[in-house]
């Protein structure tokens, strides 16, 4: 009988191994998460904080302002303590596109002035004063009246007749003599308490370039807010 030698098995084929135990994750811990969330919150707060510090003082700066009024030299349209607010926005604007800033005549404005020591005052401060002769106006001060001269106007003419702001109070003489030519970037500010303010009559002219803004709104006392 014929044998056959043919290996009828078929060859092994090698498994693949048993898979082990899966890895273990790390978590951070508790404590780790809680000390994360509160370096978060921390920075949350010194980013928001910044950021309303940085906004409020752009808005002071460029914007808007609160002011207090300091003594009797603009009664009675405005009172010693009265709190104001004054626009910037017009100022601001001027020197972004390299203009002079000039308010109208009549505006009440808050000004730097320098070297006011001379008059028993501290050496530099804020006032606030009424504004009456615009750049290129002469303005004459005379027998007790403030007369305005310019192109507009040759034969001369009283802002504080002819104004608004004249009608909402019967105005104090304006003593003084004087009479002076303003120059392109000056402005003439006298107090309405004429007999009792410090303005162009003793320091002279104000600088455009010093103006800080224009007196838009009164909000303190409640009961004399007014809008200017």
């Amino acid at each position: 009988m014929a044998m056959d030698n043919t290996n009828s098995e078929a060859p092994a084929t090698p498994s693949a191994p048993a898979p082990g135990p899966a890895p273990a994750l790390v978590q951070p811990g508790p404590s780790r998460q809680r000390q994360r969330s509160r370096w978060t919150e921390v920075l949350s707060t010194l980013i928001a904080v910044t950021t309303a510090l940085t906004l409020a003082l752009a808005l002071i700066a460029f914007v808007f302002q609160s002011y207090q009024v300091d003594g009797p030299s603009m009664e009675s349209t405005l009172q010693n303590s009265d709190r104001l607010i004054v626009w910037k926005v017009p100022r601001t604007w001027a020197r972004i596109t390299g203009h002079a800033y000039i308010p109208n005549r009549g505006d009440v404005i808050i000004f730097n002035e320098n070297n006011l020591a001379a008059y028993g005052q501290n050496d530099v401060k804020q006032l606030v004063k009424r504004v009456v002769g615009l750049p290129g106006d002469r303005v004459v001060i005379k027998n007790d009246h403030i007369t305005i001269y310019n192109q507009q106007h040759p034969a001369g003419f009283d802002p504080d007749k002819t104004l608004p702001y004249g009608s909402e109070h019967p105005f104090p003489v304006t003593t003084g003599d004087r009479d002076i030519t303003l120059g392109a970037g000056q402005v003439y500010v006298c107090g309405d308490n004429r007999t009792d303010s410090l303005d162009s009559r003793v320091f002279g002219p104000v600088a455009v370039r010093d103006i800080v803004g224009k007196l838009v709104l009164r909000i303190y006392p409640l009961s004399a807010v007014k809008k200017f």
